[in-house]
Order: C-alpha cells, then structure tokens, then sequence
C-alpha cells in the first residue's frame, strides 16, 4: 500500500490536509480524497489540497471537498497554501513576498503580510444570475426563493465559486444543518451553491454562518466571506470595507473601487503525517 505525506492546516477552523506534489504528483488522489477527508477514518478536514506544479503560474492548487467533489476556489485554502509554501522557504514566494497561483477561478495572487496575516486579490465579484450559475436573468438581489416551505430572501455573488447570502435577524436561530443542504441542491442552483447567513451588527461588522457545498458546516469560508461582503454593500448594508466575524474567527474584506475583492486573514499549520492511501 501507497503512503503518502500530508501537512494539515486551517484558516479559522476551517481545515485542510495539504499534500505537496511539487516533485511527483500523487496519482488517483482524486478517488481517495473524500477517503482522507473523513474524520473518523481519514486525516479529517473540510478540504484536501494538492500543490502542483503550473505551466501558467507560479503553482497550481487542486481542491477537493470532503465529499471527494472538486471545486473550484478556496479563500482560506489558499491563504494555508502561500502560508505553507511560505513556511517552507519556497524560493519564488520568498523572492517577492508573493506568488500567483493557478484554480480552477483563474490566476490567484496571495501577498504575505509582516504580521504574519495573508491577503489574497480574489478578483472580481460575478452577479449576473446565469453566470453565478443561478436560473435567474441579471444581478440576483432581493429574490424571493422557496425552500422546505420558507421563503428566503437572497442575493447570489460568484467569486469563483457560487455563493447565496441571506440576511437574517439572529444567525444563531437558522437551523443551517436542515436548510443549508435544502438551499445548496436547490434547483435554482444547476451547480450547488454555498450559503452564507448573515446579520449585520454594525455598519463595517457583520457575523456570519456557513454551509459549504460539499463539505456542510465550516467554520469559515474565505470565499464566503468574500462573497458577504460583496453582498452587504450592494444591498446597503455595509460599506465596501467589512469585517466579516465568522465562527473560527474574524476575516477583513475590502470591495476596491476598481472591482477588486481583497481578503486578508490567518492560516496556521497544525501538525504533519503520513497516511497510506
């Protein structure tokens, strides 16, 4: 039987097991993630994450979900990703502080910070409904969606990846383990969406919860978080620079003028392995 080394990481809470192919990609990972990401006979983890090389970038990063499903961005993933890499003295992050790095959302660019913290230009925000994907025409705000017999009220954000916020009065009274999956598979979403409850405390503070598609409820989500922040200035609910506190902990967003979303958190390594696969 195969082993393999893994690193296992997390961008508050929200955890992955991170396997360096640099040198030799490992083959059928794909089949064996859900396998590594279960908790009980696996490493554990929402996220698996594969480093690899690129022909387009600095590195490549492959993410899969703890369902074994792949995706196609990851905030806090790719914040444990330049940590990593960073950590390990990886010569073309070190020679600029920087690195740009291929998903399936396009070319990544993770900065490091002197404190230690990560930001991450995760690009341009999608809010034409068809290309979020949704079934909906144009910009998905304020639509009235049905779901186990309750109307809610959403608007749909892509940042690389398919987001629905609702805003909420008390996101601690959501039961998200029934909805979340209940929105998730809606058929307004043709590719699953990840949902994001939020309650605005103040008017650059919001808190929020997650369920993620294919993974179920995280303690954090970059994109997510992104994707909130996004939501909360088009519907007036906070400005374009947000602190967005999520149950791992708080991540700062910022929607620049010229259409950026920049994210900028933590990513903590927590111990390394081997597994046999």
């Amino acid at each position: 039987m195969a082993s393999i080394k893994f690193v296992k990481m997390h961008g508050l809470g929200n955890d992955f097991v991170m396997i360096d192919s640099r040198r030799k990609p490992t083959q059928r990972l794909k089949k064996r993630a859900a396998a590594i990401c279960d908790r009980r006979f696996g490493v554990g983890c929402d996220q698996l994450i594969e480093i690899l090389p690129s022909k387009k970038a600095d590195w490549r990063m492959r993410i899969f979900n703890a369902d074994g499903s792949e995706v196609e961005m990851c905030g806090n993933g790719i914040r444990a990703f330049a940590k990593y890499l960073w950590d390990r003295k990886d010569r073309k992050i070190r020679s600029k502080g920087w690195i740009n790095v291929e998903t399936l959302a396009g070319i990544i660019k993770p900065v490091m910070k002197k404190n230690g913290m990560v930001e991450v230009d995760m690009g341009q925000p999608i809010l034409d409904g068809r290309k979020v994907p949704t079934i909906f025409d144009g910009p998905v705000q304020g639509q009235p969606l049905l779901a186990g017999g309750h109307e809610y009220i959403i608007t749909a954000v892509s940042m690389g990846n398919p987001h629905c916020v609702i805003f909420t009065d008390d996101v601690e009274k959501v039961d998200l383990e029934k909805v979340g999956p209940l929105i998730e598979r809606h058929q307004a979403f043709p590719n699953r969406i990840n949902v994001e409850f939020v309650q605005v405390m103040a008017k650059n503070r919001v808190k929020a919860r997650v369920w993620e598609r294919g993974s179920g409820i995280t303690l954090a989500c970059g994109t997510g978080a992104c994707a909130v922040g996004v939501a909360c200035a088009i519907n007036g609910r906070a400005g374009r620079k947000t602190r967005v506190d999520l149950p791992g902990g708080s991540l700062a967003i910022e929607w620049t003028k010229d259409n950026r979303v920049l994210m900028t958190g933590p990513a903590t390594e927590v111990f390394s392995g081997v597994i046999d696969i």
